[in-house]
Order: structure tokens, then C-alpha cells, then sequence
């Protein structure tokens, strides 16, 4: 098969799979695509400054941590 031949085909393929969706799905409005995104980076900036208090060792620089974990749980709650 000719390279370019193959090529099309793929190129068809992820346009019908970015097209079709599973069943019971629904598109996200924009708002909900954002919320997702907000709550996404929250959740991954909570448990990168989990991991730096694991080892952090500095009393002061915990309760920064700590303190930091607590704002961030506290915008996840109000995010729902």
C-alpha cells in the first residue's frame, strides 16, 4: 500500500473518533469544561505541596504548607 494511501486512512480515523462519543455522554458547556479545569488544577497544585510536606523538615515552612492545603480544600469545597 502506497504511504500516502495510509496516511488518509489514519487521518480519517481520528476524525470520526474526535467526532463520535459513547453513549450517555454529553458535551460539556464551556462553563463546565472550565469548572473541570479550575477543580483539575487545584486538586493536582493540593498534592504537589502534599509531596513537599512529606519532606519538608522546617516547622515554619510546614504550617506554610499546611496552611496552603487548608485554602486549597477550602476553593475545591466551594467549587462543589
Amino acid at each position: 500500500m502506497a504511504r500516502g494511501w495510509e496516511s488518509k486512512s489514519v487521518e480519517e480515523q481520528q476524525a470520526e473518533s474526535s467526532t463520535t462519543r459513547p453513549k450517555g455522554t454529553r458535551l460539556l458547556s464551556p462553563e463546565e469544561l472550565a469548572l473541570q479545569k479550575r477543580k483539575e488544577g487545584l486538586r493536582l497544585a493540593r498534592k504537589n505541596i502534599a509531596q513537599q510536606l512529606e519532606t519538608a523538615h522546617n516547622p515554619n515552612h510546614r504550617k506554610v504548607l499546611e496552611a496552603a492545603i487548608a485554602a486549597l480544600d477550602s476553593q475545591m469545597e466551594s467549587l462543589g
